[in-house]
C-alpha cells in the first residue's frame, strides 16, 4: 500500500509553470515535458535499419536515416486532422537532413542518446528477459548438480559467514519490485525518467527517489558482498560463489518483476524481508562478539570453541 501511494507522486512541473518569471522557451520546454515527457533539444538515436523524415507540407520530399544515426528533436506540433497520430515531431540529422515523423514512431524506433536511457532499453526487452531467465536456470542448473558431487558455499544454501550477498539479492529484489510498481501504477513518471535520466535521487518523485537509490544501494552492496567473498573463500570457490550470487541476482530480478505484475510480488517481497531478517538476528544479533584471535563470532566472552583462546 505505501509503494502504490507514493506511486502517485508526481514531477512539480505545474508548480514551476506558475512562475510568473519564467521566459516563454523555458514554459514551452516545461509544457512540453509535461504533456508529453520529452522537450526540443533532446538527443535520440535510431534503433530500426531506415526511417522516412516527411518534408512537410510537401508529402513527395524524404529524407532517410539509418540505424545509429542521431537526431536531435526541434519542433513538436499538434495536427488534430490528421486519423493516424495527431503529434508530429521535427527531427534534424544535420542542415540539410530535417523531416517529420509520427510520435509513436519515435517512441518506438528511437533511444535517447543517454547512456542510462539505453541501458534501460537494453535490460527492459521482453526477449532479454527471458534470455537472461533462461541463463539464470542454466547455471544454478550446473551449481546444484556440482554441489551435489562436492558441497561448495553457494548463496542462501550453504552460504558464507557474512550477509552482504544475500542483502544484495534482497536489493535488487526491491529494485526490480520498484521498477514494476512504476510500471503498473505510474508509467508517466517512468517515461519522464526515461527521457530524462538522471543518477541523482534529488528533486524526484518519492518513487522514483527509491529506485535511484536502490540502484545506488546495489552497487555498495555489490562491492562489499564481493570483498566479503574474496575474503572468506579460496580462489576456485569464489568463482563458484560469484557465479551463483549472478545468477541469484538475476532469478531475483526477474521473479519479482513477473510476480509483482501479478500483485503477489508485494507478498514475495515481504516475505524474502521477513527471512532476511531473522537470518540477520541469527548470525549477526545474536553474535555480538568475535574472537580477538580467530575473528570467529561468539554468542558470550568465554574459551572461543573455535582456536580455543580466551576472550575477557
Amino acid at each position: 500500500m505505501v509503494l502504490v501511494g507514493l506511486a502517485s507522486c508526481h514531477y512539480p512541473y505545474r508548480e514551476m509553470l506558475a512562475d510568473e518569471s519564467l521566459d516563454e522557451h523555458s514554459r514551452d520546454s516545461l509544457t512540453m515535458l509535461y504533456e508529453r515527457h520529452y522537450a526540443p533539444g533532446l538527443n535520440l538515436e535510431l534503433l530500426s535499419d531506415s526511417l522516412n523524415l516527411a518534408c512537410l507540407p510537401l508529402q513527395n520530399c524524404i529524407n532517410m536515416l539509418y540505424k545509429g544515426d542521431h537526431v536531435v528533436i526541434a519542433e513538436v506540433q499538434k495536427d488534430t486532422t490528421d486519423v493516424n497520430d495527431s503529434i508530429w515531431v521535427k527531427l534534424a540529422h544535420s542542415d540539410g537532413v530535417q523531416g517529420w515523423v509520427y510520435e509513436k514512431d519515435l517512441k518506438h524506433q528511437f533511444v535517447p542518446a543517454d547512456s542510462i536511457s539505453q541501458a534501460i532499453y537494453m535490460f527492459s526487452g521482453s526477449n532479454k528477459a527471458v534470455l537472461a531467465f533462461m541463463m539464470a536456470i542454466f547455471i544454478a542448473f550446473f551449481l546444484l548438480r556440482d554441489y551435489q558431487r562436492e558441497p561448495f558455499k553457494l548463496v542462501w544454501f550453504n552460504d558464507i559467514d557474512s550477509l552482504y550477498p544475500l542483502f544484495l539479492c534482497l536489493v535488487v529484489a526491491f529494485s526490480a519490485t520498484l521498477y514494476e510498481t512504476m510500471q503498473l501504477f505510474a508509467p508517466d513518471t517512468w517515461e519522464t525518467f526515461y527521457y530524462n535520466p538522471t543518477f541523482s535521487p534529488m528533486k524526484l518523485p518519492w518513487i522514483l527517489t527509491l529506485f535511484i537509490g536502490s540502484l545506488w544501494l546495489i552497487i555498495i552492496a555489490g562491492i562489499a558482498a564481493v570483498s566479503e567473498v574474496f575474503r572468506y573463500l579460496s580462489e576456485w570457490s569464489v568463482l563458484y560463489y560469484l557465479v551463483g550470487l549472478m545468477a541469484a541476482c538475476i532469478f531475483c530480478y526477474l521473479f519479482f518483476m513477473l510476480t509483482t505484475h501479478l500483485f503477489i510480488g508485494y507478498f514475495f517481497i515481504v516475505l524474502f524481508t521477513a527471512m532476511f531478517l531473522r537470518r540477520l538476528w541469527l548470525r549477526t544479533l545474536s553474535y555480538p562478539y568475535r574472537c580477538g584471535q580467530c575473528g570467529h563470532k561468539l554468542r558470550q566472552k568465554g574459551v572461543c570453541p573455535h582456536c580455543h583462546a580466551i576472550n575477557n
